[in-house]
């Protein structure tokens, strides 16, 4: 069985690439193969996501021990080839994205993956660059997946019609090309310092560094870390954030709730890494990560209160989120790191789920027609543009009581993302609460009451924002009844369910969340397994 299980870690990568490219081969008039084929692709990938999340814990045969395993590209020898790394919370975040993936692609297949073209290949490559972003073990490849996540997400955001699309999609854009552009600039100012990019070898070559080199790497680290920032919608760089997300058709929206996530992932793996070398300089070290979350969780909740449609107000707790897990992760020791792992899992869900909801809260099928008639042609749907008054007949059939429903499922999200029971969100703030608390006396008092306030206090800022933008959509007494759809219903059921199950069993999820903290700051266990040659022979397995 090891034999097979050793090419899972490549499959991640490997699966949609062929999926996209087949997709763009393929003729947009053959509707249910493409369907069929994206599906099949998603599902694959999150077969072998748990696969690798099992072996990862040693619930499966595993092709390798200690938790972490390595997958040499073309069979070269790291630090010189290029790497794939498994650890637990690479595992994590593979098995998160495949979920979140799955739901907004059986969402879109109701009626939003025709409103534009290539929405079926772009969604592809951008499971494919998430994939390796969370699998590369070397910084310039990290570039390379930031970069296929990224153009993917450029055609995504402006998927579908409209100005204020276009608008927000345009500034989402010119800020990531930026972005781009200082990383591409940052690896390389590392490399010609350092030597190499590989990131198990590069803090041992810090480490190494006279003082003059070490000054020029703070410089592309710095660099670097604004890079990461920006990604994870850290305040004051999340400016494009609220717009970009808020106007993006549902399922993209949906699938974007963990774009952010990818840049608190890469300051988190970097900077333990780098701590390792006794040089961790800013945003991966010191106390700096925490008043950066602690900024952006005020920047996000005033951004919530002010917020006056749900789309907006979704993508502000999308912040909210963000500088939680920042904060959490910049506190001192690794206390918070375990419970805020589970914190990302049930907030990534919960906000997918959201913006699907969203949609179907405040469907007006007229603007929904119009929506879809730009593209009827294009997809060689002409027979079907006399009924586009009515766009839910085309797809599948309708759910009974669908107010009801929208009702709960609507209260289950607001449960869910400011922390209250019985959802894991509340499960989730209640594990970081209780961390914060068993980090004294190592963490400092004030740093452990300004989170706990932080966390109290948008909690109840959502509460109130959620409660007043529901009152006005759901008692609005002259909408007619919503046409809801088992693809669009279903998606959105299956991420609150998941939820649930967390809350209802988190002793497994917690463990598996702790262990994989314990194995992410266990830095020097991942550079034994990564590199072998001589020297590094002391740190050889």
């Amino acid at each position: 069985m090891s034999d097979w299980l050793q090419h899972l870690p490549v499959l991640p990568i490997l699966v949609p690439m062929l999926a996209g490219a087949l997709l763009l081969l393929s003729s947009d008039s053959r509707h249910g193969p493409r369907i069929a084929l994206s599906l099949f692709a998603v599902l694959l990938q999150l077969a072998a996501a748990v696969c690798l999340l099992m072996i990862a814990d040693d619930q499966l045969a595993a092709p390798w021990s200690g938790g972490i395993g390595i997958y040499a590209l073309g069979n070269w020898t790291p630090p010189f080839g290029i790497v794939l790394v498994v650890d637990r919370l690479a595992a994590v975040m593979l098995t998160l994205t495949a979920t979140l993936g799955l739901a907004a692609l059986v969402y879109s297949i109701a009626r939003w993956e025709k409103a534009g073209v290539h929405f079926l290949p772009l969604f592809q490559f951008l499971l494919m660059g998430l994939n390796g972003t969370f699998l590369t073990g070397d910084l310039f490849n990290l570039f390379v997946f930031f970069e296929v996540m990224l153009a993917a997400s450029y055609g995504l955001a402006l998927h579908g019609s409209g100005g204020p699309r276009v608008r927000a999609g345009l500034h989402y854009i010119a800020v990531n090309l930026l972005a781009s552009l200082l990383f591409l600039v940052a690896a390389a100012l590392m490399y010609g310092v350092t030597g190499t990019l590989n990131l198990a070898e590069l803090p041992l070559r810090v480490a190494a560094l006279d003082a003059a080199d070490r000054q020029l790497f703070h410089v592309a680290a710095a660099m670097l870390g604004i890079v990461f920032l920006v990604k994870a919608g850290a305040w004051p760089l999340n400016f494009w954030l609220p717009a970009a997300y808020g106007n993006a058709v549902p399922p993209v929206g949906a699938i974007f709730a963990i774009l952010t996530k990818v840049g608190v992932y890469a300051l988190l793996r970097l900077g333990v890494l780098l701590q390792e070398s006794g040089v961790a300089p800013a945003p991966f070290g010191g106390t700096w990560l925490f008043y950066c979350g602690l900024l952006t969780i005020l920047a996000g909740t005033l951004g919530v209160l002010h917020a006056q449609k749900l789309d907006r107000l979704a993508a502000f707790l999308v912040v909210v989120s963000s500088g939680t897990l920042l904060t959490a992760f910049g506190f001192t020791g690794t206390l918070l790191t375990g419970p805020a792992i589970y914190y990302l899992l049930s907030s990534v869900l919960g906000s997918g789920a959201f913006f699907m909801l969203i949609e179907m809260a405040e469907r007006n099928r007229k603007q929904a027609a119009d929506l879809l008639a730009i593209s009827f042609e294009a997809f060689g749907l002409e027979a079907a543009r006399h009924d586009s008054e009515h766009p839910d007949e085309m797809v599948g059939v309708a759910i009974p009581a669908a107010m009801v429903f929208l009702g709960l499922a609507f209260v289950a999200c607001v449960l869910l993302l400011i922390g209250l029971p019985p959802l894991s969100g509340f499960v989730g703030k209640v594990a970081l609460l209780g961390a914060s608390l068993a980090s004294l006396p190592e963490a400092p008092l004030l740093h452990v009451g300004l989170f706990i306030a932080a966390l109290v206090l948008s909690g109840m800022v959502g509460l109130i924002a959620l409660s007043r933008l529901g009152i006005r959509v759901f008692w609005d007494m002259e909408r007619q009844t919503p046409h809801l759809q088992w693809l669009e219903a279903g998606p959105v059921a299956a991420l609150l369910l998941v939820c649930l199950w967390l809350a209802m069993a988190p002793e497994s999820a917690m463990s598996y969340c702790a262990a994989a903290s314990d194995s992410l700051y266990d830095a020097s266990a991942y550079i034994r397994t990564v590199i072998p040659y001589p020297g590094a022979g002391s740190m050889t397995p």
